[in-house]
């Protein structure tokens, strides 16, 4: 019989098997939504991300006479934006997956930053033009996208021990402050939803869902002597006078003296825009519950926000899902929303206090459309839907968590 390995050997061999394993550098095999969606939506080799035709409320894009237009873009499904770049750091980070980080964030900087995200802010849009080229196909930046990269960015330098990710975000969040962020006259800074289009007269429209408290929270400490700590004050107050009735609009518009008021989105409208559409809370304001509920309770405004949109869990005490849309006096459409608001809503409703029971309605709703074969979840298996999930599932499950002040905690390996 072979005799065992001398004590001190086992030991050096547990403590090298133990560092490889939780090495920053290797896979995280114990997050499956993360593995499913990356098998899914990302090129492993590249480092893009397919996130599906542009919804409703991403941004406008042009064809080329520089008609804005929404719908399909010209390479169908397989499209990237900024967003599903950000998102992707964002879940690679907490995930522990640097071979995907590295490549998301050198695809991101290479094809949509002009090489250098400390000088460029992202461009929205990239696919395949009705020529078939491949190529930025509007130049416009989302500050959703552009908040979710610094932050990103900056996490990994902290937690992965990276100077050089750490001062790429915050060159990000000085470009960001300069091209992105208005001071609204009798409110004060906020961050517009990218450095061109939002500004009209004295008009100026804003997005809620572009505004996740912690972030700006977070930049604050990195970047005191930035606008961060007044925006993040200002949030849980827009809320308060846009949600008028407890439920978060798409879009709203503030105009100075006048205050909120829910606006159409701007993809949709413009000059001549006669027939445009109702203003309505939907797709992008789905996420404020989401980031409302993985807001740390510790938060000093954590409070606040939840008490600002109280109607989504007063609905959902009598409701099996969210309603697709709701209009801006507050009336819930027939219409239940996709999969991927339960996932959304799970977080925000354990956070309400007697909303146990919707949350598990939800929770069994999100589960029993999860595809056995790819893991994911709906029928149609959508990019947006798949990223609601990953923030929801990622933070029920300790994936991640957010410390008071946005510092982000990662789950151990």
């Amino acid at each position: 019989m072979n005799s065992p390995l001398p004590s001190r050997r086992r030991i050096l061999l547990l403590f090298l098997a133990l560092f490889l394993f939780s090495a920053p550098g290797c896979r995280n095999d114990s997050w499956p939504l993360w593995q499913a969606f990356s098998a899914r939506f990302i090129d492993r080799a590249s480092g893009r991300v397919f996130s599906g035709s542009p919804r409703t409320g991403l941004r406008s894009w042009g064809d080329l006479s520089g008609s804005p237009r929404t719908g399909p873009s010209p390479d169908g499904d397989r499209h990237t934006t900024s967003e599903a770049q950000a998102y992707a750091l964002f879940f690679a980070l907490a995930a522990s997956d640097r071979p995907t980080f590295d490549r998301v964030l050198a695809w991101t900087q290479t094809n949509l930053a002009s090489g250098d995200l400390a000088s460029h802010l992202p461009a929205w849009l990239w696919g395949k033009d009705k020529d078939g080229q491949w190529k930025i196909l509007d130049s416009d930046s989302a500050s959703d996208a552009d908040i979710w990269l610094a932050y990103s960015l900056i996490e990994a330098g902290r937690l992965w021990h990276i100077p050089a990710d750490f001062d790429l975000g915050r060159s990000m969040l000085a470009l960001i402050a300069k091209s992105e962020v208005a001071n609204l006259p009798g409110f004060g800074p906020m961050l517009l939803p990218g450095y061109s289009g939002f500004q009209h007269g004295n008009a100026t429209t804003l997005n809620p869902s572009y505004l996740p408290v912690f972030l700006f929270e977070r930049f604050a400490t990195v970047d005191p002597s930035g606008p961060w700590s007044a925006i993040a004050e200002n949030i849980p107050r827009l809320l308060q006078q846009s949600a008028r009735h407890g439920f978060v609009m798409d879009w709203v518009e503030y105009v100075p003296g006048d205050g909120f008021h829910p606006v159409a989105d701007p993809a949709t409208t413009g000059p001549g825009s006669a027939n445009a559409p109702a203003p309505v809370g939907s797709y992008d304001a789905i996420r404020v519950y989401l980031w409302a509920g993985i807001t740390s309770p510790q938060d000093p405004r954590y409070v606040t926000i939840l008490n600002s949109i109280l109607a989504m869990g007063e609905y959902l005490a009598t409701h099996s899902a969210p309603p697709e849309k709701v209009s801006d006096q507050g009336i819930p459409s027939d219409q239940p929303g996709p999969i991927g608001f339960s996932a959304a809503v799970i977080p925000y409703l354990r956070a309400l206090s007697d909303s146990s029971k919707a949350a598990s309605i939800q929770t069994i709703r999100l589960s029993s459309h999860r595809n056995p074969v790819t893991g994911l979840y709906g029928n149609s298996s959508t990019y947006y839907d798949q990223c609601l999930a990953l923030f929801s599932t990622g933070f029920s499950t300790g994936k991640f968590s957010l410390w008071q002040g946005g510092e982000l905690i990662v789950q151990a390996n």
